[in-house]
């Protein structure tokens, strides 16, 4: 019996040192380089072995489950995907599988989550299987979302830039999702103004920093959503640095430079960019991507006059609007992480209050917009 043991053994081993010609391996630093460059990394340990944490951007796909649900999580067979086990074997194994269902660029994590663990490289703590259902119960009801979709929201990764009218119920309903890391940016400080319409915010919290203030609520809500706070403002110099890493950002930001800035970086690198504004009793909400058509600087080629575009602590705002858009922007959001629908692409909804009405307006790209022209010439 136990000659037999060692001649399973050895044939195992035999067969997993052959894998090596066949998959490529990753050490972790290489890895998480990979990770900011768009690949996605998956822990394929079961339960009982992510309980003890995983690696901070995993998205958890069992190995059981592992055929059946990657094609509903990572549709794309040219998602560049990272493999991660315990040690690096079940991964190896795994990958080869993934590779005969046609995704082309799969790797397996060297020595699996321990050496993640060795390298000191960013781990999470994994929710317990009864509280995530529970929590999300009405989401694994839907369809369209489900399980597999379910885990797409927590592996995501979103930036927010402003936590006052727009980024209040952004915020709120991203992480009430389950959306799983929220950057906050903004460098101002609650003031008692804001509170008209920036829920996020607590009276007893002002003149502290927004972002302090939005950390603090949304873990209030549901402390399984990591919170990046960005006590400044977005500018030439940090926008690279903010959206490395990001799945897509949701503009809550109520200036032009802001918007023309976020607009440039998006389309440079590849991120769908969520667009909403108020003033007044009007709103509106779009999604400006790259390869989709026009963007937002197709829209506005220039900034309008400051007299034909007041703010809105110039000409005021219904507390209910941010809400509103918000909320609009927040389902966009989540409309494209999950790939459901037809996200707002190339197209602008207003929404006036006053008349209850809404109404869409199909956008066309400017062939003389110079953002557009950058990225085409890129």
């Amino acid at each position: 019996m136990a000659e037999e043991r060692n001649d399973a053994s050895d044939r195992l081993n035999r067969y997993l040192s052959g894998l090596a010609s066949e998959v490529n391996e990753v050490e972790p630093s290489s890895a998480q380089a990979m990770l900011r460059d768009g690949a996605r990394l998956i822990d394929i340990r079961e339960a009982v072995e992510t309980a003890a944490g995983t690696a901070e951007p995993a998205l958890l796909i069992s190995r059981g489950m592992l055929e059946m649900e990657i094609g509903k999580l990572l549709p794309d067979p040219d998602t560049p995907l990272v493999l991660m086990c315990a040690g690096g074997d079940r991964s190896r194994i795994s990958a080869i599988s993934l590779q005969q269902l046609g995704y082309r660029r799969v790797c397996s994590l060297a020595g699996g989550f321990n050496a993640w663990r060795a390298a000191g490289l960013p781990q999470r703590q994994v929710v317990s299987a009864t509280r995530w259902q529970e929590r999300y119960l009405r989401h694994l009801a839907i369809p369209e979302v489900g399980r597999a979709g379910q885990e797409r929201l927590n592996a995501a990764h979103v930036l927010i830039v402003g936590c006052g009218g727009l980024g209040s119920p952004v915020a709120l309903y991203l992480a009430a999702a389950g959306v799983g890391t929220l950057t906050l940016v903004d460098g101002d400080r609650v003031e008692r103004s804001n509170l008209q319409r920036q829920v996020l915010h607590s009276d007893h919290l002002v003149g502290h920093p927004k972002t302090e203030s939005a950390a603090q609520r949304i873990a209030a809500l549901n402390p399984d959503t990591r919170i990046i706070a960005r006590a400044e403002r977005l500018t030439e110099d940090n926008a690279e640095d903010l959206l490395a890493g990001v799945d897509l950002v949701v503009d809550g930001s109520d200036n032009f430079p802001t918007r023309y800035l976020l607009n440039a970086v998006c389309l440079r690198l590849n991120k769908p960019l969520v667009y909403g504004a108020v003033l007044r009793f009007q709103g509106q909400v779009g999604v400006f991507q790259r390869g989709h058509g026009a963007c937002y600087r197709c829209l506005f080629p220039e900034p309008p006059l400051p007299e034909d575009a007041p703010n809105c602590a110039e000409a005021g705002v219904l507390g209910i609007m941010p809400g509103v858009i918000g909320c609009l922007q927040a389902g966009e959001a989540l409309k494209l992480i999950l790939g459901i629908g037809e996200p707002l692409r190339s197209r602008l909804l207003h929404f006036d209050a006053l008349e209850t009405r809404f109404r869409l307006t199909r956008l066309v790209q400017d062939p003389d917009c110079p953002d557009c022209a950058r990225c085409s010439r890129a």
